[in-house]
């Protein structure tokens, strides 16, 4: 659910609510149901500390507001920020890092969405890329997948991928899809140098055209009945090689 105001939206969830607080996030009002838990006063005590009012609830107010998972805390908050695909693209050479970027291809789960966010962060990756229309977008559902994450992971939102891959392409960014199918392997490639992954959708995987302009398209190998990954399993997966070969092991 959003806020009614343009500016601000709804988080739910206790480590969305928390991590919102650690980061820094221009937090409104946090709401805590009469029926809290002992964890939730941590968050009680740090919105305290930090100026943010708390207001206590009964539990319909959460069960009628959110979907399951609520945990008895809410917030209102700033809406998130986005950086233009410029200022996303400049950040590995400030850090003294070889570039490692997410292209998100109409991912439209918000639970998958959130948890290739949780993989971003943890990857250490410099930002995720995805669109504005056909997209899960930025969302309640997706902080909550994300258990915080999507307080700390760079997002560029832009109208069409395809733009921003052209211009991490002038870069000499490598863009490498991935989909079933494929020959090559992730550990077929060198990716220790620029590179950005393309993630497909999960119903369709990467469009015709999106695919088109990948220098290199990687599947994972599959041993099992099941003839595919969970795009959000998929994308730690091939997360995971970039940093073993950035690491040498």
């Amino acid at each position: 659910m959003k806020d009614k105001s343009s500016k601000t939206e709804w988080l739910y969830g206790f480590n969305p609510v928390l991590e919102a607080i650690k980061s820094g996030r221009k937090i409104k009002t946090v709401y805590i149901s009469k029926q809290r838990h002992e964890q939730i006063q941590k968050i009680i005590e740090m919105a305290k500390a930090e100026g943010i009012p708390v207001e206590f609830a009964e539990r319909d107010f959460f069960d009628t507001r959110f979907h399951k998972g609520h945990q008895g805390v809410a917030a209102v908050v700033e809406k998130r920020g986005f950086l233009t695909i410029d200022e996303l693209l400049a950040i590995p050479e400030k850090r003294e890092e070889s570039a490692f970027f997410l292209i998100l291809d109409l991912i439209e789960d918000p639970r998958n969405f959130g948890a290739i966010l949780r993989v971003a962060d943890a990857a250490g990756v410099h930002g995720v890329v995805f669109q504005s229309h056909r997209s899960a977008g930025i969302t309640p559902i997706v902080s909550k997948a994300s258990a915080g994450a999507l307080e700390y992971v760079n997002l560029a939102e832009v109208v069409n991928i395809k733009h921003a891959i052209d211009k991490m392409k002038r870069l000499n960014i490598a863009i490498v899809g991935a989909e079933a199918g494929s020959e090559l392997t992730p550990w077929d490639i060198d990716m220790k140098g620029p590179m950005a992954f393309v993630i497909g959708s999960e119903g369709q995987g990467l469009r015709k055209t999106v695919r088109d302009m990948c220098d290199f398209v990687v599947s994972l190998p599959m041993r099992g009945k099941v003839n595919s990954l969970n795009v959000s399993v998929a994308t730690g997966i091939l997360s995971y090689e970039v940093i073993r070969q950035r690491l040498g092991r």
